[in-house]
């Protein structure tokens, strides 16, 4: 009996470290988020002292204030979300069909970028998009931008920054689900008279969509919260609403503000989210 009972309990046990931590480094701060977020200043108290007064305004009062941040990032989120999709798709197909004994090399490749420190490599774009960069000279000398005009501390360079960053995120799930489609249903299209950009379109593309949401899950996520690329590559113009919440948390030292601004994100997030794989019609991958 007792060696039953252990066997039934023996999962459970495997689990209970990962539960521990993830109560206590992501539920137990959700939790105090929640608390922070209904609180107002103590009367006569100093900067940074708040007390508990369950002042649920004070979502009404964060969205407010700053709608446009909350538009600009869900804006660059998207496009960015849709400029990798449309380069990872065709990398992610040539490794996964064209590459040969070259597709370890690439995939190697697509992943080196994460050895590299994610400031560096926005530091890194700051200096390709700048004056001392080849980008702008070559635009400017074929007549694309004029002497006066910069791509540093504009909406282009965020968009970019965030578009490079989080390209992994959207080419190694787009692989895993190009990479198992068995090349066989292509080559039956073929024999059924279809040309290739039908068999894309009725094959490959469907059996692929279980990659396509997930890339573009782990791309948007992360882009609508970003603040790096917008602090390094953008300008007060461009402030997302990461750069607002960092703000009033290290800046301005204003708790309720910033953790009403965190959850009013994670929600419009997670609305979104839950909209967006129903509308795709994965919801397994929930």
């Amino acid at each position: 009996m007792s060696a039953i009972l252990t066997k039934v309990k023996l999962p459970y046990l495997l689990l209970l470290p990962g539960f521990l931590f993830l109560f206590t480094f992501f539920v137990l701060p959700i939790i105090n988020l929640a608390q922070t977020s209904t609180q107002t200043p103590v009367a006569n108290g100093d900067t940074g002292q708040y007390e508990q007064t369950l002042r649920f305004s004070n979502y009404i009062d964060a969205f407010t204030e700053n709608q446009e941040q909350f538009a600009r990032s869900f804006i660059y989120a998207l496009c960015a979300t849709v400029l990798a999709l449309a380069i990872a798709y065709p990398l992610a197909y040539a490794i996964a069909f064209k590459a040969g004994r070259f597709k370890n090399f690439l995939l190697v490749l697509v992943v080196a970028p994460f050895l590299v420190s994610f400031l560096l490599r926005t530091v890194a774009w700051k200096q390709i998009l700048g004056e001392e960069g080849f980008i702008v000279p070559t635009l400017r000398t074929i007549g694309i931008i004029g002497d006066s005009t910069t791509l540093t501390s504009t909406s282009f360079a965020v968009v970019m920054g965030m578009t490079y960053n989080f390209l992994p995120f959207m080419t190694l799930p787009l692989y895993a689900s190009l990479e198992r489609i068995d090349p066989r249903t292509m080559e039956a299209s073929g024999d059924l008279y279809a040309n290739g950009i039908t068999t894309f379109r009725k094959v490959t593309l469907p059996l692929s969509m279980p990659g396509v949401v997930a890339g573009t899950l782990l791309t948007f996520i992360p882009a609508a919260g970003d603040f790096v690329n917008a602090a390094i590559l953008g300008s007060p113009n461009t402030r997302m609403i990461g750069n607002v919440i960092e703000s009033r948390y290290f800046k301005i030292v204003d708790y309720p503000t910033a953790a009403a601004l965190s959850f009013t994100l994670m929600a419009a997030i997670l609305i979104l989210v839950t909209l967006y794989i129903r509308k795709a019609g994965t919801e397994e991958l929930v």
